[in-house]
């Protein structure tokens, strides 16, 4: 069950990758359909600054939970993993309350799930 949760908390880093890719990288349509923005703002020079500076931020959280898995064991690596999934569900929460309500399905409920196995199955 350790290499499950180690999976799925490697899933969890990839979507955050994905994120930044989709923040950073995306056309300004994609980009609006997938945070529930007004394409008109999101091709706005400020919106594509603010979304690329998000973008980054959540591509080096993916990075830095799969640094996490490779460099660290044992209870140390719990500890961080759960931290660190904690504090995504946080930011989900929040997003949900400030942005749009998927986030919290999105990368909430796969965090969530992480850390339930975290929790449970990694010793």
């Amino acid at each position: 069950m350790q290499i499950l949760t180690l999976f799925l908390v490697a899933l969890v880093a990839l979507e955050h990758v994905g994120i930044a890719a989709l923040e950073m990288f995306a056309k300004p349509e994609v980009q609006a359909n997938a945070f529930d923005m007004p394409v008109g703002f999101v091709k706005t020079k400020e919106a594509q600054t603010s979304l690329s500076n998000q973008g980054i931020y959540n591509g080096m959280f993916g990075v830095l939970i799969m640094l996490m898995i490779l460099f660290f064991t044992g209870s140390t690596l719990k500890i961080i993993l759960i931290l660190m999934m904690l504090y995504i569900i946080v930011v989900a929460v929040y997003g949900a309350f400030t942005a749009t309500k998927k986030i919290i399905y999105m990368q909430g409920l796969p965090a969530f799930i992480a850390l339930i196995f975290v929790i449970i199955f990694y010793h």
